[in-house]
């Protein structure tokens, strides 16, 4: 994987979470995804989800089980101490996602800006065999990708972007047969600094056993 936990590290060692131009106060839009499919007491998994705060609101909604991934511990560690004793609630795994054998199932799996960052083939079959085994029969899978007209680089690292349809296709090609999507539409995240960012959200059911 592009970047590996040493990069990471370093960039949220770097700047506070609220510096980083993925901050988000409030995920918005993840949150009406998952709430629309999703019961809270079914196991939902946020695939590097460094220091988001989706977690948070979600533990505040009375979800779980909770399951947060992410390569660099110096970002699990930022979202630990936020949480504080809430904290002890999540399963949290330091782990690359191209590598990954999930030792269990989940009912939603969640990927915000993770997606985008495998630019090299074996990896992205590397993050399709874990949704795979990841996620149950009729699990969903909500992708956000920079969109096509998105920046073309993120913390030094290039990355790969999507249209909506595009995407699709990609987890298509990856996953033949086992993936429908539900829904695709574009986002504009505002950075802490005002920047635009452009996005896609893509939500994919999966059809197989």
């Amino acid at each position: 994987m592009a970047g590996g936990q040493e990069h990471w590290d370093g960039v949220y060692g770097a700047r506070s979470e609220d510096e980083l131009t993925w901050f988000e106060a409030t995920p918005a839009l993840s949150l009406e995804l998952v709430r629309a499919h999703i019961h809270p007491d079914e196991p939902f998994i946020d695939i590097g989800a460094g220091a988001s705060r989706l977690v948070d609101v979600l533990l505040e909604e009375g979800f779980g089980p909770l399951t947060v991934l992410d390569l660099s511990d110096a970002a699990l560690a930022v979202s630990r101490q936020r949480l504080g004793a809430r904290g002890d609630d999540v399963a949290w795994i330091e782990a690359d996602i191209t590598r990954w054998e999930p030792d269990r199932t989940y009912a939603v799996w969640h990927d915000r800006a993770v997606f985008h960052f495998l630019t090299a083939a074996e990896d992205r079959a590397g993050y399709a065999r874990a949704l795979s085994a990841a996620l149950r029969p009729g699990g969903i899978a909500i992708i956000a990708t920079f969109a096509d007209d998105g920046p073309e680089k993120c913390s030094g690292l290039p990355v790969v972007r999507y249209a909506p349809e595009a995407l699709g296709q990609e987890l298509e090609r990856l996953l033949p047969g086992r993936f429908e999507t539900l829904d695709a539409r574009r986002h504009m995240h505002i950075t802490p600094k005002g920047n635009r960012q452009s996005f896609q959200y893509s939500v994919f059911r999966k059809t197989d056993g």
